[in-house]
């Protein structure tokens, strides 16, 4: 007889906090700051991950003193925190608070700050290590590197980095990317460069890549020989929330496609990289995203669709069009709906379709993947009841309700041979507890220590923009495709033809 063995629990490596350093945020006084990287920076604080010597700095157009901005982000901490604060914690941070008025485009700002960096190193012991975050609009980006370039800020010495965080959008096409990629390595080593794009920060986003390469059960199936098709869904139920003039300018396949859908579809169709060091798995990114077959002006016109708004009801909300919304044009083409089908010319996804849609003012918030695995044989159950075989498709679900859902046919307890369709799921929250976040600790924490894994590197932002660009031209010429779809909907009816062509259906979103 053999002695039964105990499971082997894996052990959490630990994690350290970070390196001393010191955080400056260039737009301080905007929403991004109150609303998500100070709450982020507060959380890491609560799990030790923050060094000891630490310090954020605020540079703002906004004249204000050091107290009054003290004041600000401690009654901002307050309430939008994702945990209580406490005293003891908060404390010690708002004491390492400092802030700087200035013009981004001005060199005296600069030097003003590289006189308050030394003072903050002295006081708080940074050591010299700085973060740089743009929390800024995008027309910004290379008037503050240059001027960081300009007055030495960024130059690495006596073991001391320095990196620049920077917010999407990343270029509004392909030629102006390569402008701003070119403008920043004029002055940056792409080492120091991390684009940032919160949806890699969702901890369902990061277990995709645990759950393909970790799970033998089911890396060996995830390849065109036992998959259909792939569907990935971003749904928004709010509209443009008072920022028309930035979406006039945009619309949803500059908005959310060649950056949350593609970032969602390399993690979900990429090759296994050989370690999960940010370079062996940005490589197998940019390798997926070179496999998308090119669309071409006849393409255009079959594969994708693209949609507006219409008044509606939300959430038992009457919402207006978008063309309604303010400082939105009358006779606007921008498409607040976008859908598309790809197809990846490599020996993993040859003959799979991938089907991506994302759009405002839909019925429902959800972000998730949905694998449609193939239909097995029916010979076998020629002869009985079963009319039908219940499809297998699995779905991660990103947000909300963050967890993964199996769908398989089982037999129904009784004589007959008879199948219906049962689920297994599994669920985040049940299993791991609510963990309080804003999507952007892992991110910060990341940058502070120089993974570089969960951002994107020149080429992975070129080369999505380069899939979406021959679409762009085609809409920008025409707008006779552009289609309208109720508010409350799940957007427009020519979505659904994408799929019916193919003998299809979109997989229900799953509740």
């Amino acid at each position: 007889m053999t002695a039964a063995t105990t499971p082997q629990v894996p052990v959490e490596p630990s994690i350290h906090s970070a390196k001393p350093c010191a955080i400056v945020i260039f737009g301080a006084a905007g929403d991004l700051t109150k609303r998500l990287l100070l709450p982020a920076l507060y959380n890491l604080k609560v799990n030790n991950l923050l060094p000891q010597e630490f310090a954020i700095i605020g540079v703002a157009h906004t004249s204000m003193s050091q107290d009054d901005f003290r004041r600000k982000l401690s009654q901002d901490i307050h309430e939008f925190a994702t945990v209580p604060i406490e005293d003891r914690l908060w404390q010690p941070l708002e004491q390492r608070l400092y802030y700087l008025a200035g013009e981004f485009q001005s060199a005296d700002t600069y030097h003003q700050l590289q006189d308050l960096l030394t003072q903050v190193d002295r006081e708080c012991g940074t050591q010299g290590n700085y973060l740089f975050y743009l929390a800024t609009a995008s027309n910004f980006f290379c008037d503050i590197i240059t001027q960081l370039g300009a007055s030495g800020l960024v130059r690495e010495d006596n073991n001391q980095w320095r990196r620049v965080i920077i917010e999407k959008p990343f270029g509004h096409d392909l030629d102006s990317a390569r402008t701003l990629n070119k403008s920043i390595s004029a002055v940056l080593e792409e080492k120091q460069i991390y684009r940032i794009d919160h949806y890699l920060g969702k901890e369902t986003v990061q277990n995709i890549l645990v759950f393909r390469f970790g799970n033998g059960l089911f890396e060996p199936i995830w390849n065109r020989e036992h998959i259909d098709r792939v569907q990935i869904t971003v749904a928004e139920t709010v509209g443009v929330e008072g920022r028309g003039n930035f979406y006039e300018g945009t619309g949803a396949l500059r908005d959310m496609v060649q950056n949350h859908l593609f970032q969602l579809l390399a993690m979900t169709a990429m090759e296994p990289p050989i370690s999960f060091s940010a370079d062996e798995v940005r490589d197998e990114k940019s390798k997926l995203l070179k496999s998308i077959i090119p669309f071409t002006a006849e393409t255009v016109q079959t594969h994708t669709v693209r949609g507006q708004y219409d008044a509606g009801t939300v959430k038992d909300t009457q919402v207006p069009a978008y063309r309604s919304e303010s400082r939105v044009a009358s006779d606007s083409t921008t498409e607040t709906y976008a859908a598309l089908k790809l197809n990846i010319d490599n020996w993993r996804w040859a003959g799979v379709p991938f089907y991506l849609r994302t759009g405002k003012r839909l019925a429902q918030r959800v972000t998730e993947i949905a694998i449609q695995f193939k239909q097995v044989p029916s010979l076998l159950f020629r002869n009985t009841s079963i009319d039908r075989l219940t499809p297998n498709f699995l779905t991660i679900r990103i947000q909300p309700k963050e967890g993964i859902h199996l769908q398989f046919g089982a037999k129904v307890p009784g004589p007959a041979m008879t199948m219906d369709a049962v689920e297994m799921n599994f669920c985040y929250n049940d299993r791991f507890g609510k963990i309080p976040s804003t999507g952007y600790e892992t991110l910060l924490y990341d940058c502070m220590i120089g993974d570089a894994t969960l951002f994107q590197r020149s080429d992975n932002v070129e080369l999505g923009w380069k899939v979406v660009s021959p679409i762009l031209e085609a809409w920008a010429t025409s707008s006779e495709n552009l289609t309208t779809y109720t508010a409350g909907s799940f957007g427009p009816l020519t979505a659904d033809d994408l799929l019916i062509r193919d003998g299809w259906q979109w997989l229900p979103i799953h509740p």
